[in-house]
């Protein structure tokens, strides 16, 4: 079959390698979209790839084209989206049905070939039937969608409050509509980007603020009363937005870090005084895992894209490439600012 292989740093291409086999417990799928996450890049631009030769790529979607002896909640021609962990599933954490702490996990597509290439097996587990009503291309973004709703429940999120999302790519227009759907009173996105902040409105947002301009701290006491918010989701992994979380976070609130930061981040002891002043509650959230295994995350995933509550923009999508081109796909990324929205790469072109 054909796969994108990663070689080395700045080595990947389309080239010809062994399908794999289904085994017992197994399913192999025919992959139609995986997305080009985050993690991705550094591991083919980078010097982050485990190992090599290797297959990436962890976020998508596709057809059961074979199961193996034993498999009982797919069959062949099933509609799945990927679930990438593979947890060992007998360490401490895993017993308490904490997988994504697990410390001796295996993961689709970075420490175990991918689905940057026409099929892929997985666990039985690792495969989640969706509907007719759902496309491949929603499909290959249940993983992004399933890290929201994970990093929203790590404060106790209840609805009735107010809720502030820092970032407004993916998972931050994900966990707005999430805290929307759960019965937030008022939602509010912050970005630097207006086109992203008028997307975010439009996918139910009650207001979106610009984070560049000189006076939006006025918008939000505006907006707030005064007081902040209850619920704070910080999604970019941006050591800027992680500090102003502590800003507008209201008394007692939950406030939780989604996004990963890839600089070091530094607090003034005015900044860090908040959590003290504040009484309010900080957490991180790590993937998107529950037990029973992978979770109710992706159950609601699915239903609430069949329903259409959980809504997709087709700007979501910067690009569809086809996997074999997939090397000029992983060139975009060597231009800042350049992506613009996830790119899908296409196995079956």
């Amino acid at each position: 079959m054909k796969a994108g292989v990663v070689y080395a740093k700045n080595d990947i291409r389309y080239d010809e390698i062994e399908k794999p086999a289904v085994r017992p417990g197994t399913v192999l799928i025919k992959v139609k979209y995986t997305g080009i996450c985050g993690s991705d890049v550094p591991r083919v631009n980078g010097d982050a790839c485990h190992f090599f030769p290797n297959v990436l790529g962890h976020e998508f979607s596709g057809v059961v084209e074979e199961i193996g002896e034993g498999v009982t909640s797919v069959q062949p021609g099933d509609r799945v989206a990927g679930v990438p962990l593979v947890p060992c599933m007998a360490c401490e954490d895993c017993q308490r049905g904490d997988y994504s702490l697990c410390k001796h996990y295996s993961f689709i597509g970075s420490r175990q070939f991918g689905s940057f290439a026409e099929y892929v097996v997985v666990p039985e587990k690792n495969a989640v039937k969706f509907s007719e009503d759902v496309s491949f291309e929603k499909g290959a973004f249940f993983e992004p969608a399933t890290v929201a709703l994970h990093g929203l429940e790590r404060t106790g999120y209840k609805g009735g409050h107010t809720v502030a999302i820092l970032g407004g790519g993916t998972i931050g227009l994900m966990t707005m509509q999430w805290a929307r759907i759960f019965g937030a009173s008022q939602v509010v996105v912050f970005d630097i980007v207006n086109e992203r902040l008028e997307l975010a409105v439009r996918l139910g947002a009650d207001a979106g603020v610009n984070t560049g301009e000189e006076d939006f701290m006025e918008k939000v006491s505006a907006l707030t009363g005064g007081r902040g918010f209850d619920y704070v989701y910080e999604t970019a992994g941006n050591t800027v937005t992680m500090r102003l979380a502590f800003q507008l976070a209201a008394n007692k609130a939950g406030v939780c870090f989604i996004g990963t930061p890839t600089k070091e981040l530094t607090f003034t002891v005015d900044e860090w005084e908040n959590i003290n002043r504040k009484e309010f509650r900080l957490t991180g959230s790590w993937m998107s895992y529950s037990a029973p295994f992978p979770g109710h995350e992706w159950e609601l995933v699915a239903h609430y894209f069949a329903t259409g509550e959980l809504k997709f923009d087709d700007s979501f999508i910067y690009k569809k490439i086809p996997l074999s081109q997939i090397a000029s796909a992983f060139e975009m990324f060597k231009t800042p600012g350049a992506v613009k929205g996830k790119i899908l790469i296409d196995s079956e072109q």
